[in-house]
């Protein structure tokens, strides 16, 4: 994915150009720290969803009844999605998309940051800590930032106003709500009611394959929280 990065971060900013796992990553992460508004390991999870999502969407693969099918091995435009789709298809004894899940969720922000980073959304910022060095990626410019913001406050939008939402759309609210990222986006209950009462509808209209990849990426969060208090 390459091109002009000012019309990448202004096509990002109106909901138009960033692709599922992009716009997560956006909406997963705090525009002026970088880091993470869930546990780390519960957005590498949605990452890993939203990655599949887009091999999906692309008609690459399926799901069903929890196992991952290929259906297209044409490697995708994109450079992530290529990789990922190359991944599966060397696998082809590993099914289970909990599994997969878990392995892509490992590396999924770093990989997702990159990409970011590479369309010019974002940019890699180094901390250095007492013992260590911690990697951020981050929108710093304000045409960056104004993108990140507009990530969720677009979502917000579509809901709030019951204006039909694409199927891309409809699966990043998924995730976003299997997720526990909800109140990121609907940060108001009085002025989002009609929006949270819209939720379902939205999740429920998807095609079967999307609608098991978001209950399979809710059932794994709720695994990673359950064993962190444990």
């Amino acid at each position: 994915m390459t091109g002009n990065p000012t019309k990448t971060i202004k096509s990002l900013s109106k909901g138009r150009g960033g692709v599922l796992a992009d716009q997560y990553f956006l909406i997963a992460h705090e525009d002026r720290t970088g880091r993470s508004r869930l546990h780390p390991r519960a957005t590498g999870l949605g990452l890993a969803a939203a990655l599949l999502g887009e091999l999906i969407l692309e008609g690459r693969i399926g799901i069903s009844d929890g196992d991952l099918i290929i259906l297209d091995r044409h490697p995708p435009s994109d450079a992530l999605a290529h990789d990922v789709l190359d991944l599966l298809v060397a696998q082809p004894q590993h099914r289970d998309v909990r599994i997969w899940l878990a392995f892509l969720s490992q590396d999924a922000a770093i990989r997702v940051g990159e990409r970011l980073s590479r369309l010019g959304a974002v940019e890699v910022v180094t901390k250095r800590r007492m013992l260590s060095t911690e990697t951020l990626y981050m929108p710093n410019s304000a045409a960056q930032r104004n993108a990140a913001a507009w990530a969720p406050a677009r979502l917000a939008n579509l809901l709030v106003r019951g204006i039909g939402m694409s199927i891309s759309d409809r699966v990043l609210i998924g995730l976003i709500a299997a997720t526990g990222l909800t109140r990121h986006v609907l940060y108001d209950f009085e002025a989002h009611r009609h929006a949270f009462q819209s939720l379902p509808s939205a999740v429920g209209s998807l095609p079967a394959d999307l609608r098991e990849l978001v209950e399979y990426t809710e059932a794994s969060v709720g695994s990673v929280v359950t064993v962190g208090r444990r």
